[in-house]
């Protein structure tokens, strides 16, 4: 078997995009010949930093992702839902220190990334499935909670959370994303021949995978080829 080729995927919980590709990649990490690696990023530094609107800020994108996300969700079997305000979740709450917590917890985690994959996904069900906070240090602990994390390494990645170490790693991780020449997220880098191939959002997959020399099955690769 050739070497693993790696695949960065970076992200922010505060898109639902981003969970579509989230969880497409984390299903195929088992299917490609492929290493994945999770980078939390921040999508407010992205947006900032490229000089890029997020749809919502468009009325008729805004309308658009609306029915789109509804299609999405059934076709990706990702139990995604519009927050009732979704402004207030994306743009007046946003998802910092949500992202300060992803990246502690990911710092804290040793021999692997079960944590950090499981308390991502916990946060992307509280605001785009259950319309729950995710800014208060309550609402953290109580996804953590939900995702297998014990009461004490809840406490720790509360308290690194808001430590400079973290909010730096945040940046930096942010700011690779810009570098890879990022607009917007979700967003994967891999990494072929050592050169790095970049891709946008949560419908390229099929052309990632011919790129990596890999085969496409569908957003849901296992039933995909139970059919075959």
């Amino acid at each position: 078997m050739t070497s693993k080729k790696v695949v960065q995927l970076f992200y922010d919980v505060v898109s639902p995009y981003s969970w579509l590709g989230f969880e497409v990649m984390c299903r195929y990490r088992h299917v490609w010949n492929i290493e994945l690696k999770l980078r939390p990023a921040f999508l407010g530094g992205i947006m900032q930093g490229s000089g890029n609107k997020p749809p919502g800020v468009v009325p008729n994108k805004f309308m658009y992702m609306t029915k789109d996300l509804h299609r999405l969700a059934g076709y990706f079997n990702v139990p995604l839902q519009h927050p009732a305000d979704p402004f207030e979740a994306m743009f007046k709450k946003g998802s910092l220190s949500a992202m300060r917590f992803v990246t502690a917890v990911q710092e804290r985690e040793k021999g692997g990334d079960k944590q950090v994959e499981q308390v991502s996904r916990e946060l992307w069900r509280r605001i785009w499935s259950e319309d729950k906070d995710i800014t208060e240090p309550a609402s953290l602990a109580e996804a953590a909670m939900k995702a297998g994390l014990s009461d004490s390494e809840i406490k720790e990645a509360l308290a690194l959370s808001t430590s400079k170490g973290i909010k730096d790693k945040l940046k930096s991780s942010t700011q690779d994303a810009l570098d890879y020449g990022s607009f917007g997220f979700p967003m994967m880098v891999c990494h072929v021949n050592g050169k790095p191939e970049m891709f946008f959002g949560s419908d390229r997959f099929e052309l990632m995978a011919h790129c990596i020399g890999e085969k496409w099955l569908g957003p849901q690769p296992h039933t995909s080829a139970a059919k075959l």
